[in-house]
């Protein structure tokens, strides 16, 4: 007997998702993944001066905001045949990192971290216990048997008022969450910790890029900070960066070892087989050779092969989406043309806004997890040594690293990794200062014609911009993001989008608290809104299950 499943709304991401499952036997057996929001940036492009897209296309998202700006402004820059000034890079760099720094903590702690931690079960816990608890497992300058009483108050408050807050709608109580009490008081408290350092985290960007969201300082051709880069500047961003790594270091990574210990079955769950990245932070002009996160292409989970990835064999699939036609394009072919009739949800059919990009044919997950896999297999010795330490701390094979569990330690661990290379990026720069390289930019013409692609990776996956100019004016514009990736639907062949298939054989304890389709959802970080129904055949129920 099978049951589909669909709770709605899933929240703690950005925008308007469906997923929809069905249930067999206790577990998923099939999956589908819909975009509910119409993106028509690419439609607003058409004609306009190829400048202006940068700040168009970094507005698609409050979220991720810088990145779209540095792809489309990499795009512009390859049409045009332009190279940065070494200062440019360094300082693209800085606001990279600061980006993931920021997006990574938030998304562990305020996006994914309630499905694995029961908040109200805190209330049970000892604070002395979990005083003791947090003095082994982190470093955190906070604690102490009176500080977990405060929180344990303060949670408390919360709940007897009747308003979580920040917490209402979730599964408390579900028997899929394993952590003690103490455990969850524990990670709560880091909770409200990493709320206080995100809105300090967030400074980095106004220091070179004027302002968050939507940074102002990229221009085509470089940077426009010039008067930012003075000692006070420089060490301000420094005393940021230094808080927000320790706090990485302290709380984050511990705390994910800790809570995953309690959860290595998940080791086995919410895996894909191929995995993508364009990589990312060039350490000089020689891209992709000099990029600290590799770029490459791992398919059927084969470590020992990886490929050097070709944006050439990208291609966006409409068949199974809300677009006119049925064939596959490459994005510089590319085209968005909405259905003019009402869009109708059919999983046999058309069932998303989403297309579904397919590198040379196939899918691919992209994020942090094909990222560190990349990097790893590439024999990053980085990435080699805390990847191994953390198997090894967890007694868990290297193939534990293809699933849910993976793709969210996998976030922690290249933070831990791109926040130490970052002080080495500003001293680079304070280096260059020092021997009067202040350059920060360099000149160019626009040209008649061209055509640019601009690749990053940046926190949910591998982001790709394409940009034709005919008579200095864009002709054609498409970008494939990483949601598109992650969260696309079917394509013509009927192969499964990366979080429709890591979707399968995820365990349902309880079809009225899902608890455990939003783990592999969330693990993703996807930018967009879910729904996801529940329907019993035999008796034709819906359950409508709000969550948080």
């Amino acid at each position: 007997m099978s049951k589909k499943i669909v709770v709605d709304p899933i929240t703690r991401i950005e925008g308007h998702l469906r997923i929809e499952v069905e249930v067999e036997g206790g577990k998923v057996k099939n999956a589908w993944s819909s975009g509910q929001m119409f993106r028509g940036i690419e439609i607003i492009l058409q004609g306009r001066d190829p400048r202006d897209a940068p700040l168009f296309t970094q507005r698609s998202c409050g979220v991720c905001t810088y990145t779209h700006y540095l792809a489309s402004i990499r795009a512009v820059e390859d049409a045009i045949g332009v190279q940065i000034p070494d200062n440019a890079r360094i300082i693209r760099n800085l606001l990279h990192g600061a980006q993931f720094q920021h997006d990574h903590i938030v998304h562990f702690y305020h996006l994914h971290a309630l499905d694995f931690v029961d908040v109200v079960d805190a209330l049970k816990a000892d604070p002395k216990k979990t005083a003791a608890l947090a003095d082994n497992v982190s470093n955190d300058p906070h604690g102490g048997a009176s500080y977990f009483k405060e929180v344990k108050q303060r949670i408390k408050t919360f709940v007897d008022s009747g308003q979580l807050g920040p917490f209402s709608n979730g599964y408390w109580g579900s028997p899929a969450y394993k952590l003690p009490p103490e455990a969850n008081l524990m990670a709560a408290a880091h909770y409200i910790e990493a709320l206080r350092l995100q809105a300090k985290a967030v400074r980095m960007h106004a220091i070179f890029g004027a302002k968050n969201p939507h940074l102002q300082s990229l221009a085509v051709g470089g940077v426009t900070s010039v008067a930012d880069l003075t000692p006070d500047r420089i060490a301000e961003f420094l005393y940021i960066w230094k808080e927000t790594q320790d706090f990485v270091k302290n709380v984050y990574v511990p705390d994910l070892i800790a809570i995953a210990s309690f959860y290595k079955e998940w080791g086995s769950i919410g895996g894909n087989q191929n995995f993508l990245a364009w990589g990312d932070l060039p350490q000089s002009a020689e891209e992709p050779q000099s990029l600290f996160l590799p770029r490459g292409v791992i398919l059927k989970q084969d470590l020992k092969n990886v490929k050097m990835a070709e944006p050439e064999k990208v291609t966006e699939h409409i068949a199974r989406s809300w677009y006119e036609g049925n064939g596959a394009r490459h994005p510089y072919k590319g085209e968005t043309k909405p259905l003019q009739e009402d869009p109708k949800y059919d999983t046999d059919a058309r069932y998303s806004w989403l297309k579904a990009p397919r590198y040379n044919g196939e899918p691919c997950e992209v994020g942090p997890l094909a990222r560190v896999l990349v990097a790893y297999a590439s024999g990053d010795k980085t990435f080699q040594e805390i990847v191994n330490s953390t198997l090894q701390k967890l007694d868990l094979p290297a193939s534990a690293l293809f699933s849910t569990l993976g793709r969210t330690a996998a976030r922690g661990l290249e933070t831990l990794a791109i926040g130490d290379a970052m002080e080495g990026w500003v001293m680079e720069l304070v280096g260059n200062l020092k021997k009067g390289n202040t350059k920060t930019c360099e000149s160019w013409t626009m040209p008649k014609s061209g055509r640019g692609c601009g690749l990053n990776d940046v926190a949910r996956g591998a982001l790709g911009h394409w940009i034709e100019i005919e008579d200095k004016k864009i002709k054609n514009y498409q970008y494939v993001v990483p949601s598109t990736w992650n969260l696309g639907p079917r394509c013509e062949k009927g192969k499964m989008g990366p979080v429709e298939s890591a979707l399968i054989g995820t365990p349902v304890a309880d079809p009225k608290s899902p608890l455990e389709i939003l783990r592999t959802v969330h693990s993703f970080d996807p930018c967009i809104a879910c729904a996801v129904h529940v329907i019993d055949p035999d008796s034709n129920e819906v359950y409508k299950i709000r969550v948080v």
